[in-house]
């Protein structure tokens, strides 16, 4: 399936921006949307922008829609999804085909520390986005949710249909809360949703508060690392151009069951912690000062995910651990000695 005009939200994220970038290349016309917010670096996110063909300067001026350099079918704007007002104007205009919503306020840890953010961005955010889906006859609506939702799930590996209602953080609520509030408005509206459970995402354009880059710049400037749980712990991790293929699989694929699915987006192979930080320290050729800590409040031991739904739709993962590692150590150096000039 093509779609004509296509919305992308959280651009200016990490996800986001290696899906527009590789979306940028087909015959779609693409709206970015993106609140810059500052829960990490703006400089990164304006890099990312500009790596996409957006003057950083024009990108920080709200509402105000401007084309990108690059890609002349991909347009930018400045703005909040739970912006009320703003929002139905862009769909209106744009007569858009399908929606693609990766905007929400992101961190298990900062969830404890800032509850009322993700209820705005996630909650608020993610309803005006199923309210406009529905006034305006959205053919697909495509929306991140995460592999966190499984909380004290035990049963391994994590499948779609395990039982769900034991969030260990206020994100994961928020998130499992996204994929209930699809299904009413699926059901009730004959709205195609998919919903996608990533998992431990990594790669170049890394978000600087997870794990892979926490390590790196630790590793890098000679600073001790926490390793949680002391170190019995173990991740999905997934190569961040596996996630966008499996994003634009799931788009593409008609929804044959009751307008609605929830897909996992998983290498399927979990990783044990300390593995992932030797594979970095052989790549980044520094021995790594590690902290040993107890578990944090809201965390999980392990994470894994059963693929089998969306390899049904032709989805494999192909980024192996020292590949992925590889090329995010790559973009690291490369990144930050440039940007340290």
């Amino acid at each position: 399936m093509k779609y004509s005009n296509l919305l992308i939200t959280g651009s200016a994220g990490f996800i986001g921006f290696h899906l527009t970038k590789r979306l940028a290349e087909s015959e779609s016309n693409i709206l970015c949307i993106d609140n810059i917010n500052d829960y990490y670096s703006i400089q990164l996110k304006l890099d990312r922008l500009e790596n996409l063909g957006f003057a950083k300067n024009d990108c920080l001026e709200w509402n105000k829609v401007i084309t990108s350099s690059i890609f002349p079918r991909l347009k930018f704007i400045r703005m909040n999804i739970e912006d009320r007002e703003s929002l139905p104007i862009q769909f209106e205009n744009w007569n858009f085909d399908a929606v693609i919503n990766l905007a929400a306020q992101a961190g298990v840890r900062y969830s404890i520390e800032n509850p009322n953010s993700y209820i705005e961005s996630n909650i608020v955010g993610f309803l005006n986005i199923l309210e406009c889906c529905r006034k305006f006859n959205i053919k697909h609506l495509v929306y991140a949710s995460s592999s966190s939702v499984y909380g004290e799930n035990e049963e391994i590996p994590f499948a779609e249909s395990h039982f769900v209602d034991k969030p260990l953080s206020l994100y994961a609520a928020t998130k499992k809360s996204n994929e209930l509030m699809a299904y009413s408005y699926s059901h009730l509206y004959k709205i195609p949703t998919t919903g996608l459970r990533f998992f431990t995402v990594y790669g170049p354009w890394g978000r600087p508060d997870m794990a892979p880059m926490l390590f790196a710049n630790a590793i890098n400037n000679n600073l001790p690392i926490k390793v949680f749980n002391n170190g019995e712990m173990s991740r999905d991790f997934t190569y961040i151009d596996d996630i966008v293929s499996g994003i634009i699989i799931a788009l593409n694929k008609s929804i044959k069951l009751l307008n609605y699915q929830i897909l996992n987006i998983g290498n399927g192979a979990p990783v044990n912690l300390l593995d992932f930080i030797n594979e970095l320290e052989n790549k980044l050729n520094r021995e790594a000062q590690k902290d040993f800590m107890p578990m944090q409040k809201g965390d999980v031991s392990r994470t894994w995910a059963n693929t089998e739904e969306i390899h049904r739709l032709g989805f494999r993962s192909t980024t192996n651990i020292s590949q992925g590692v590889e090329k995010f150590v790559k973009w690291f150096r490369d990144y930050y000695n440039e940007n340290s000039n």
